[in-house]
């Protein structure tokens, strides 16, 4: 068997945090040294804690310099000796509340550099919309009608400016505020106020914060006419978390993005994924995700600063296969994500049939695409995806259809998964999105599924990327879920696992012969050939790689889950038989 571990076209990829394992990257890396991980994974996809963030698990970066108290100083130069390259994230729409460039804004106002370096709601729609009594203006129905909802409501975020005005800055994604307590002190400048008033003032506002009710309302007697000098010091104590969508209209934010891609290539970076970088590009009268011409010029904009620093782009989208957004981004010579394989291999086991499966297999193959796929991973399981999508008045058919996307996610849901959705600009839901749940859990906890849709996954064309709680059987983690707020429904599979986990796992059937089919996959010469499909029968799964004198056949029974590998290496022929 070939090695083959400096191929990224066809090596295997570790999909983590840097705490997933133990307690920061260093623990990863302890891991990947043990004999058991030896020549397993070819690259490893660090997510964004890695850099210096604050919310969304990463996904709200504050800078990219790396974070310290989870990435040593010698962790890279390990990786590095392990002849594992690199895959990091850049979120090009937006950046969080707390980075350098939006603080400066709330401290300086409109005399700050990076003014600009965001977008103002009221600015952008100035002309094109109402203001309402909030102070907001409301777009025109026939543009709000094409904006895209990744949560209830308006996507903007409130924010203080120095002058004690409120501005909305466009938040397409997660914001959190809230208030710290007030003090005394705070009211000294309104010397009306009596001594026990402010303490009764203090109280009742302090109640309120803790309570998160609209302290707005608070009949404040005697001295209602100085509500507004009072709510103005409250609000002073604004907290802010959130992902503030950046203007790329602005020169200042490409040189950013310069900055950036130079600081990854720096530590190392092979591929770069683009997150959220259909949402990038925003004009009135258009949708703000994927619009046209726009998204296509930033992705070129992108793409030459990448190419500077010799980086791989993976443009991360997620939208309906009947949408063809994956044909047009692929066309292009970028690589995509095949956010199709996980629903098709929960529906080929759930049905014991390949059809569904073996039709996007032969797109991968005929249409030459070059994806990176998963099963599991830090989001969830995409179900949106499997659609179809009217288009033009012409309805492209999904790879599968209402009913057969509805029983994944009900079987997923009987065990425990959780819905994310998305809505309207009312707030009303239009549509599921995703399921939350370990793939494991998914599969009903059953080991020889997991272990043959990890077969499925290492035969299937495209670069596999592997969660790291899959490899280990992870369940759903209903307590983290439960507790994690507003996003929690992700924490149910984002378990951390210890080191004396991973020396458990180690020791059972399930992980060591998960690592085995990598191990295959990320080795065998085969696996560089080209790919030959057998669907004479639907209940039988047999895909072949071929390359020169090295041949790698996947034969699964669907009706049982049982599955051979069969192997011809120079000459000799081995077949050994998967049934936990």
């Amino acid at each position: 068997m070939q090695q083959n571990s400096q191929n990224t076209s066809n090596g295997v990829m570790l999909n983590l945090y840097p705490d997933s394992i133990g307690k920061t990257l260093s623990d990863t890396v302890t891991m990947l040294k043990k004999e058991e991980f030896k020549d397993v994974f070819s690259l490893i996809y660090v997510l964004p804690t890695f850099f210096n963030s604050d919310l969304d698990r990463g996904f709200s970066i504050i800078d990219y310099n790396i974070n310290k108290e989870l990435v040593g100083p010698n962790d890279l130069i390990d990786l590095k000796k392990l002849n594992v390259k690199l895959k990091f994230d850049i979120v090009l729409n937006h950046l969080s509340v707390a980075s350098p460039q939006f603080k400066d804004i709330l401290k300086n106002g409109e005399d700050s550099k990076f003014k600009d370096f965001f977008i103002n709601w009221n600015d952008f729609w100035e002309g094109n919309g109402t203001l309402n009594n909030q102070g907001v203006i409301i777009p025109k129905p026939e543009y709000l009608n094409k904006l895209f909802m990744r949560k209830s409501g308006l996507p903007i975020l409130n924010v203080i400016f120095p002058d004690g005005s409120e501005r909305p800055y466009w938040n397409t994604f997660y914001q959190q505020v809230t208030y710290n307590s007030v003090e005394s002190a705070d009211f000294s400048s309104l010397t009306a106020l009596t001594a026990d008033y402010v303490k009764w003032l203090v109280k009742i506002l302090n109640e309120a914060i803790v309570l998160g009710s609209d302290f707005r309302t608070i009949d404040f007697k005697a001295f209602n006419s100085l509500k507004s000098k009072i709510l103005h010091i409250v609000e002073k104590k604004r907290i802010y978390l959130g992902q503030m969508d950046v203007n790329a209209a602005s020169p200042l934010v490409w040189e950013f993005y310069e900055e950036t891609l130079n600081k990854l290539n720096g530590y190392g970076c092979n591929i770069l994924r683009l997150d959220a970088f259909a949402y990038l590009h925003k004009q009135v009268g258009e949708s703000n995700f994927f619009n046209k011409p726009g998204t296509w010029e930033y992705l070129d904009h992108i793409n030459k600063i990448a190419q500077k620093n010799d980086l791989m782009l993976l443009p991360e989208i997620h939208a309906e296969y009947g949408l063809h957004l994956h044909d047009e981004v692929a066309s292009q010579g970028y690589a995509i994500y095949d956010f199709f394989l996980p629903g098709l291999t929960i529906h080929t086991l759930e049905n014991a049939t390949s059809k569904a499966l073996l039709v996007w297999i032969k797109e991968l193959i005929d249409k030459g695409y070059k994806t990176i796929n998963m099963l599991g991973c830090h989001d969830g399981i995409p179900v949106l995806d499997l659609k179809g999508k009217e288009v033009n008045g012409h309805y492209n058919k999904g790879l599968l259809d209402d009913v057969e996307i509805d029983a994944i996610m009900n079987t997923i849901m009987e065990r425990g998964g959780r819905v994310k959705n998305l809505y309207d600009p009312e707030g009303n839901k239009i549509s599921y999105y995703q399921i939350n749940a370990t793939f494991f859990s998914a599969l009903g906890e059953s080991n020889q599924k997991m272990l043959l849709a990890r077969a499925i996954q290492m035969f299937v064309p495209g670069i596999p990327q592997v969660w790291y709680l899959d490899i280990f059987a992870g369940k759903n983690n209903y307590d983290a879920a439960n507790n994690g707020g507003s996003a929690g429904h992700k924490e149910i599979n984002r378990t951390t696992l210890s080191m004396d986990d991973v020396e458990m796992g180690l020791g059972t059937a399930i992980v060591k012969e998960q690592l085995e089919l990598i191990k295959l996959r990320n080795n065998c010469e085969a696996f560089s050939g080209h790919v030959i499909i057998n669907d004479q029968d639907d209940r039988i799964l047999n895909i072949k790689w071929k390359n020169k004198d090295s041949e790698a056949c996947l034969i699964a029974d669907l009706t049982n889950y049982k599955f051979d590998i069969v192997l011809l290496e120079n000459g000799t022929e081995s077949k050994k038989s998967y049934f936990i």
